[in-house]
């Protein structure tokens, strides 16, 4: 099929996730048609850096020859078998590696197919878990302001995204919101991480007979426009699950599998959550699996007679899928064998200097960085945070010139998250700095606008 009639057809029948269809509508869509290591190619031959991992999940880069073996040899014995009553060599293998991988603690591996689908089930367990025990008054949970876990019912209702949830407010169930240690925008004040985990104990102390479950993502929240908190939160906020007797759920679903230079991002604090929310990067990047671990004591408590209504009565038709975990295994061989979670550290540490020259842009309010994980929030003024007015869209609209030069991101809001695979280079780094440093000086701060032409910024999309 020729480019146009795959545009065409796509705009006749395909609804986008997480995109203004009216705008995408008026718009040629880009047609991705192969990769090669951190690159795509569009129909029309040409090369884009791949600087979203394909939505923060590809690991290894495309076309990943160990990869694509393991699903070759796998397709010739099964496709599919339900975890349901049945087993499979996969599934149990890789359930067995990411116990090994995982923080000190977690024994069991519940499989699902998306992150959403891994929070989700991470708070059915924590509800009866205390339900089994005979607390069924601990049904409740504490998420932090500004997180996301995904958009089923129970991952919107711990995770309330104004802009992306506010229509299904009536639909979740009751939750306590915990403030975010957000440096920039609390003025960047040393008591930050105090502060939160005060607020943090507030609820608790009020709450926590009711309360069965924190649930936070570790080190850095992705969708919030990659905040990253301040050394010794997380700790903090297992110290206190621990004295309040709560669950801790760590969602990993963004930070696992290497992109904070760890495995998992509570190791970066030595961190053991009781439930641990795994998906994106699980495979590689290549095929759709979750993972929800838990400890043996967790587990334990479903343990019983059929009749006593202790059973976990909760699954995917797509559980364990045999394909999706000979791709797991692979992509988990890979790291050891190249070494991946150093490439990360080191490559980290060399283009970090050039990604903070970007502060000097008259936008630029804050840079933030866990390794892998970047975040460049764009604001009218950086002294008072003070945002652009978002009918501008000027961080689409910066995406949208980096395309042209050959180079794929995203924007949350007015933030650009720069976040590629792991095995980009400290080169490939340099080259998305410089073009987004270019195209960041051309934006005039009091306007919020930039001139191209007879056009402006805010006119691109």
């Amino acid at each position: 099929m020729t480019t146009a009639e795959i545009q065409a057809l796509d705009r006749q029948f395909v609804w986008h996730p997480f995109t203004h269809m009216k705008l995408w509508l008026a718009d040629d869509p880009l047609v991705i048609t192969h990769g090669e290591g951190a690159y795509v190619f569009d129909s029309d031959g040409r090369k884009y850096f791949d600087g979203t991992a394909s939505l923060w999940c590809n690991v290894h880069g495309h076309r990943v020859p160990k990869i694509d073996a393991a699903i070759r040899d796998q397709l010739a014995k099964i496709g599919h078998t339900t975890l349901l009553g049945l087993t499979n060599e996969p599934a149990a293998k890789l359930a067995e590696r990411l116990v090994q991988i995982a923080p000190s603690g977690l024994k069991k591996v519940f499989f699902s197919d998306s992150g959403a689908t891994a929070t989700e089930a991470a708070f059915k367990m924590a509800a009866q878990y205390w339900w089994n025990l005979g607390r069924p008054e601990k049904c409740e949970f504490v998420g932090l302001t500004e997180a996301y876990h995904g958009d089923t019912v129970g991952a919107m209702s711990v995770g309330r995204t104004t802009a992306f949830h506010k229509p299904y407010w009536p639909m979740l169930f009751k939750t306590h919101f915990a403030p975010a240690p957000i440096e920039y925008r609390a003025g960047l004040h040393a008591r930050v991480c105090d502060d939160a985990l005060l607020g943090l104990r507030a609820i608790l102390e009020k709450h926590a007979n009711t309360i069965a479950a924190i649930c936070i993502e570790p080190k850095v929240m992705g969708a919030a426009g990659m905040i990253v908190q301040p050394e010794g939160y997380l700790a903090g906020v297992r110290a206190l699950a621990d004295e309040f007797n709560v669950l801790l759920i760590a969602d990993e679903v963004a930070t696992g599998f290497g992109r904070t230079g760890a495995m998992f991002a509570c190791d970066l604090e030595e961190v053991a959550p009781d439930l641990l929310c795994l998906g994106k990067g699980i495979t590689g990047g290549y095929l759709p699996l979750a993972a929800t671990l838990t400890t043996q004591k967790i587990f334990d408590a479903f343990l019983g007679e059929p009749w006593e209504g202790k059973t976990f009565f909760h699954g995917h038709t797509y559980t364990g899928n045999p394909l999706a975990c000979v791709a797991a295994l692979a992509s988990l061989d890979l790291f050891a064998e190249n070494d991946l979670l150093n490439h990360v550290r080191e490559t980290a540490s060399a283009f970090s200097l050039d990604l903070a020259t970007l502060k000097d842009c008259p936008v630029v309010g804050d840079i933030r960085q866990c390794r892998f994980m970047v975040g460049v929030e764009l604001v009218a003024d950086p002294e008072t945070a003070r945002p652009f007015d978002p009918r501008l869209r000027v961080g689409a609209a910066v995406c949208q010139r980096l395309r042209a030069r050959g180079i794929l991101v995203r924007p949350l809001g007015d933030t650009i998250v720069i976040n590629p695979p792991l095995i980009t280079t400290a080169e490939e780094w340099r080259m998305v700095i410089s073009a987004l440093r270019i195209e960041l000086d051309k934006i005039t701060p009091d306007a919020g606008v930039a001139e191209r032409g007879d056009e402006q910024i805010a006119g691109d999309y």
